[in-house]
């Protein structure tokens, strides 16, 4: 039997500008995650924690955190492109559609630019669009995102790697 490694994430030198990522990992959203992160945030919003308030808005039910969404989908694409970087922003961020407790979100990135750092040449910069959406099909967040990454030669994992 051979043991392979785990997926170490990539480096600077393997994004090319219109890369598309579908991340493989997909997350059904509870009750508790929204609760929680709502409440842990100190989001006083009601629309996210109060099933009778909630009920009397246009959406007739509880909205999810947007920020937990923002999160959620950020998180789903770290081991496809930030597992070996540094995050420098988030851009453009909307939200299309809303997002409710038991929607399970999947997410998607394409690489839109990469240069070179100027002021780490052990890193490159690259700037991506993610897309999250839910079982429909529907898109609930996208944003731009660029982070700091390493090359492959300045990389924190073991040589066999």
């Amino acid at each position: 039997m051979t043991v392979k490694p785990s997926w170490p994430g990539r480096f600077y030198e393997d994004f090319d500008e219109g890369d598309m990522y579908e991340h493989s990992i997909g997350r059904t959203i509870t009750e508790s995650d929204n609760v929680w992160f709502t409440l842990i945030t100190l989001n006083q919003n009601p629309i996210h924690f109060d099933r009778v308030y909630a009920a009397k808005t246009e959406f007739k039910r509880i909205l999810v955190d947007s920020t937990f969404t923002l999160a959620l989908v950020t998180g789903l694409s770290v081991n496809d492109i930030s597992r070996n970087a540094i995050n420098l922003g988030w851009d453009e961020i909307r939200l299309p559609n809303p997002v409710f407790e038991g929607d399970t979100i999947h997410a998607r990135s394409e690489v839109l630019s990469k240069r070179e750092s100027k002021s780490r040449p052990h890193m490159g910069i690259v700037t991506f669009r993610t897309s999250g959406y839910n079982q429909d099909g529907l898109v609930v967040i996208e944003f731009k995102r660029t982070i700091l990454v390493y090359r492959r030669s300045a990389s924190y994992l073991p040589d066999e790697m």
